[in-house]
């Protein structure tokens, strides 16, 4: 397949393999699997992606909001809380503020 006609998550995956560590790429990675509705392949980029960068942020904000719409609240609560612990560590109050919004619509 010439690099032309690979989609965007065959691309990322190709730069993750040389850059495994790289979390853009693996959120990236993330979103196109939900987009194409491979939501455990999803689930796995994003285990992946806070296991190596506990403080991205966006991450726990999509991973959680995916969880949420797949009926499995109390594992989005769990995600929310260590994403806004997160988000203080890092000052980014505008995703704080985001994921407590959602903390609160899921109890």
């Amino acid at each position: 397949m010439t690099e032309q006609n690979k989609t965007r998550r065959q691309k990322l995956e190709q730069f993750l393999v040389q850059n495994p560590n790289d979390a853009f790429s693996r959120y990236g990675i993330a979103l196109e699997c939900l987009r194409e509705g491979d939501i455990p392949a999803a689930e796995t980029h994003f285990k992946s992606l806070l296991e190596a960068n506990p403080d991205y942020v966006p991450g726990y904000q999509m991973y959680a909001q995916t969880l949420a719409e797949h009926n499995r609240a109390g594992e989005a609560k769990a995600l929310l809380s260590r994403g806004i612990a997160a988000a203080n560590r890092q000052g980014n109050q505008h995703a704080r503020s985001e994921m407590e919004g959602l903390l609160t619509q899921l109890e």
